[in-house]
């Protein structure tokens, strides 16, 4: 049975790697917002960039959580 601190490790990389996509998600949203904002398309801009906000805050959450397993 693997120790508490082997099993936090492996929670934290895969948080790491979730975090991770979620940034390459957030970078495709942006450019997609960018090009709709462009192509006059203003409401659905305005969605995206709201979609982006709820990345970052869950980003950081995230990113909380994978320090506070790497510190056990």
């Amino acid at each position: 049975m693997p120790s508490d601190s082997d099993s936090n490790i492996a929670t934290a990389d895969a948080l790491t790697l979730l975090l991770h996509n979620q940034h390459a998600l957030g970078a495709a949203i942006e450019e997609v917002t960018k090009w709709l904002s462009e192509s006059g398309v203003q409401p659905v801009a305005e969605n995206a960039v709201e979609a982006m906000k709820t990345l970052d805050t869950n980003a950081k959450a995230i990113t909380d959580a994978i320090t506070r397993l790497r510190q056990f």
